[in-house]
C-alpha cells in the first residue's frame, strides 16, 4: 500500500522550533520528488516547500525562506521539515505530498504556534 505518514506536529510558542517528519512506504521513495503543503484554519491548502529526488534541489514559498529547511533521507524513506522561528501565522495542518507518480498525500499533522 502506497502511503505517506506525517508526524511531529505540536503546540509551540512564537520563536520556537519544530521538526516534522514524513515516512513513505509502498513506492520507490528515492525516485519521487516530494513536497510540504499546509492548510491554515479557514483557508485553502498552500505550497510550503519541495525537494527533488536526491535532495540536491529545494524550493520554498517566500514567507518561510530562511526559517524552514526541507530535507530527506532516502535510506530511511523519510522526508523532514525543520521549522525555526515559528510565527502564529505558521499555524496550520501540514501535509507531505507526492504530486507525480504516485500521487499521494499524507493525513496531515497539526502545528499550532501560540503564546
Amino acid at each position: 500500500q502506497e502511503q505517506l505518514v506525517e508526524s511531529g506536529g505540536g503546540i509551540v510558542q512564537p520563536g520556537e522550533s519544530l521538526t516534522l517528519s514524513c515516512e513513505g512506504s509502498g513506492f520507490m521513495f528515492s525516485w519521487t520528488a516530494l513536497n510540504w503543503y499546509r492548510q491554515a484554519p479557514g483557508k485553502g491548502r498552500t505550497f510550503v516547500a519541495s525537494i527533488d529526488r536526491d535532495g540536491g534541489s529545494t524550493s520554498y514559498v517566500d514567507v518561510v525562506k530562511g526559517r524552514f529547511t526541507v530535507s530527506r533521507d532516502n535510506a530511511k524513506n523519510m522526508l523532514y521539515l525543520q521549522m525555526n522561528n515559528l510565527k502564529p501565522e505558521d499555524t496550520a495542518v501540514y501535509y507531505c505530498a507526492s504530486l507525480g507518480a504516485p500521487s499521494l498525500w499524507g493525513q496531515g499533522t497539526q502545528v499550532t504556534v501560540s503564546s
